[in-house]
């Protein structure tokens, strides 16, 4: 055991541990690289002295450089592991209550038809809850799709607010999301057994009866697409609305609107406890300048919260990711308030985690491998990858490394106008505070300036999360992971199998966007940090190349045992067993590293690689191409929100583990192609075996990686030929898939040979 970040006194806030499987992973480490390079020598002799089919043989020498550059540099993350446990208990023998940092918590949402208002209601309410000191805590919310509907949910969640706070704190609610309490039918459930005491009486009911009244206006305004007059209780709501009325008002281009929905120094709930602050803003939106999508959105909420309530701690989180666990700010400040290595962090960063996953995870959503098992990796070596959503981030990392002597979180102001906001900022409703606000959520602000260059979150990529956090790395930062026995926050995913490829797709384009720039990690990252940091970020950065083994290995041989062409050695052969031995050992540690580490069942690992099969033939392949052209100017990446609208159907779908096929998707097109070769390839293989005395030695490998994807692609079979229900494979999608691998099969014969 090791510990970390103790205290000279004898209350220790946070420790951590190596795993024993640390030395093993070392050993295997070096007898697999023994494996990797007796392939290599054998690819170099057979291409200088057997290379018969030599495209086929530099395809496949091609893609083993990529999976061993990958494998090389993967290895960070197995180096040196480690498992985080805090002790938020002390916390309180150590800081007074009344000496807690101040939080302020950034909630970004884009589309109220894509993300509902009832979402973005039910997360802020959730962490206005934390078990923190409300007078500490601003909820700054940003729509970036300028709607009043999303203002309207707001307003009517800071009036339930009033209630609800009290309620949480009466009945110590570990969940304090409303939808989740009052849905909440599971009697095996913990939370079910914590409030089924108050479930009949009389408080429970009406609260529930108000937050049903809440969910019904609002659901009402999004039927109408705008805020009838009726709904508006006063003139001064009246005033904020008449803002959407006016001529040329449009998502794309509108001026700020900031309002004050709650104030803690004027709002109480009705036990007598002030409220937290909760502030909407809808920044400055102009069709004559780049709005750089989420980054200039929390760049802005970054500026808005300096001047209004400039809190030392900043959590940032997706519009439906609500808080599981109440107790997350003490948790995470037990890291940040750290005597010995507090002062050097800059977030501490929960994994994501997901409310609703099937049993076996069919569509893989919940990424324990980057999430969790990669994380712990990163954490052993001092750092953690920024994840987008659940991160305690010390506002000073946002203007420079930890080292600066000043920080001067008031960009733009001069002294005296600095003065005076800090004058003013009890009081964050007044006129001279609101006007700074308009100021720096201005569409122009940022123009001439650091910001998203050296100040804030970083431009340059579709994932500002993963470059931000990088980026502060490199600066001198240091990062922790945080994953306690109860998930702090919980969020939505895509319950379709297109809208989990889109997803991922967005992701990996902005990731080749900060692997092939002049900040790459193999390069940029070694230098400015560590080579082990350097190594862990390439393997995020260059994920996406995965695409291109896959689709050799996936394809490249199939085509080639149609035309009678061996790529591999017999299984008799020497050479046979170093090839045996790599893929065999691959998934043998994966496996055991899944299963016996980590708690996944044999069919959610088998749904995890198959997973790993199916983007590297889509998502991962079209981000190429999208990247690709993007470079060239023939196109530029658009950021694509993934719905959390719930259809029934596909709900049924996925709770029955059901893959769901059902849109005409050029994903799909390329799935079926890549199923339709595999299937064509392993039935000529077993017909050349039983038929015409094909030796089965010589295309024993090739027929295994063909037999390997068909078993992986049953379910795109099914799809195609046995379903009928709304999720069965398009009728289109299969005919030109037929016809592209027609055209394959018999085109594969000339490139070949």
């Amino acid at each position: 055991m090791k510990n970390k970040g103790e205290k000279s006194s004898v209350y220790h806030l946070n420790t951590y541990e190596v795993p024993r499987r640390t030395k093993p992973n070392r050993v295997f480490m070096l007898i697999y690289a023994c494996g990797i390079m007796a392939i290599f020598y054998h690819h170099l002799t057979s291409l200088i002295f057997h290379s018969n089919h030599l495209l086929p043989s530099i395809l496949l020498l091609i893609a083993d450089l990529v999976l061993t550059f990958m494998w090389v540099i993967s290895q960070a993350f197995r180096w040196c592991p480690i498992r985080r446990k805090v002790y938020p208990e002390n916390l309180s023998k150590l800081v007074k209550e009344e000496d807690l940092p101040a939080l302020d918590v950034f909630i970004c949402t884009a589309d109220p038809y894509k993300e509902p208002p009832m979402e973005v209601v039910n997360t802020a309410l959730s962490v206005l809850a934390f078990d923190y000191p409300s007078d500490k805590i601003s909820v700054f919310v940003s729509d970036d799709g300028g709607s009043q509907m999303t203002l309207f949910a707001l307003m009517h969640g800071a009036k339930f607010a009033k209630y609800w706070l009290p309620f949480c704190r009466k009945h110590n609610l570990r969940r304090r999301c409303p939808k989740v309490v009052f849905n909440q039918h599971d009697s095996s459930d913990a939370d079910y057994q914590q409030i089924k005491s108050c479930i009949f009486q009389e408080e429970f009911l009406n609260l529930k009866t108000l937050y049903e009244e809440m969910v019904r206006k609002v659901e009402h305004v999004m039927e109408q697409g705008f805020v009838d007059d009726d709904l508006i209780d006063n003139e001064e709501e009246r005033h904020v609305f008449n803002k959407w009325k006016v001529n040329g008002f449009t998502r794309q281009h509108h001026p700020t609107v900031i309002q004050v929905l709650m104030e803690s120094l004027k709002d109480i709930d009705v036990s007598g406890i002030p409220l937290p602050n909760l502030i909407y803003l809808s920044r400055e939106k102009s069709k004559h300048f780049h709005h750089n999508f989420k980054a200039g959105a929390l760049n802005a909420l970054i500026r808005v919260s300096a001047v209004m309530s400039s809190a030392p701690i900043v959590l940032s989180l997706d519009c439906d990711m609500y808080c599981n666990n109440p107790q997350a700010p003490r948790l995470a400040l037990c890291h940040l308030l750290d005597p010995v290595q507090g002062s050097k962090v800059a977030f501490v960063q929960f994994p994501q985690r997901y409310k609703g996953i099937n049993p076996t995870d069919i569509y893989n959503n919940e990424l324990t491998r980057p999430f969790i098992i990669y994380a712990e990796g990163f954490d052993g070596i001092g750092i953690m990858n920024y994840v987008g959503t659940g991160p305690f981030i010390n506002r000073k990392a946002f203007y420079g490394g930890p080292f600066q002597s000043k920080v001067n979180i008031f960009p733009g102001f001069n002294s005296d106008d600095e003065s005076d906001l800090l004058a003013n900022r009890k009081t964050i409703s007044s006129k001279l505070i609101l006007e700074a606000a308009d100021k720096v959520a201005d569409c122009n602000y940022e123009h001439g300036t650091q910001w998203g260059l050296t100040l804030g979150f970083r431009y340059g990529s579709m994932v500002e999360d993963f470059f931000t956090g990088y980026r502060m790395l490199c600066e001198g930062w240091r990062s922790v992971f945080c994953n306690p026995t109860i998930p702090a926050f919980l969020g939505d995913f895509p319950i379709s199998l297109n809208d989990s490829l889109v997803q991922v797709q967005r992701w990996s384009v902005g990731l080749i966007e900060v692997g092939f720039s002049k900040y790459c990690p193999l390069t940029f990252g070694t230098k400015n940090h560590s080579l082990l940091m350097g190594m862990a970020y390439s393997f995020g950065a260059f994920w996406p190349v995965l695409a291109i083994p896959n689709i050799i290995y996936g394809l490249l041989p199939q085509l080639c045992l149609i035309h009678d062409i061996y790529l591999f050695p017999k299984v008799s052969d020497q050479w046979f067993y170093p090839y045996a031995y790599l893929f065999s050992a691959t998934y043998i540690q994966d496996f055991i590293e899944s299963y016996y580490v980590y708690g996944i069942t044999f069919k959610k690992w088998w749904n995890e690689q198959r997973m790993w099969l199916i983007r590297g033939v889509t998502c991962y392949s079209f981000s190429f191409i999208e990247f690709i052209l993007s470079r060239i100017g023939i196109s530029t990446p658009n950021f694509n929100i993934t719905s959390k609208v719930i259809d029934n159907e596909q709900q049924k779908r996925y709770d029955q583990e059901i893959f769901d096929f059902g849109v005409e998707s050029p994903f799909f097109v390329a799935l079926s192609t890549f199923a339709l070769v595999n299937l064509v390839s392993f039935s000529f293989g077993i017909a050349k075996v039983i038929f015409m005395d094909g030796n089965l030695e010589e295309l024993f490998v090739q027929l295994f990686l063909s037999g390997f994807v068909l078993v992986n692609c049953l379910p795109i079979y099914e799809a195609m030929v046995l379903r009928k229900d709304g999720g069965r494979m398009p009728t289109k999608v299969t005919l030109i898939s037929l016809v592209i691998t027609l055209l394959l099969c018999y085109g594969a014969g000339f490139a070949m040979k």
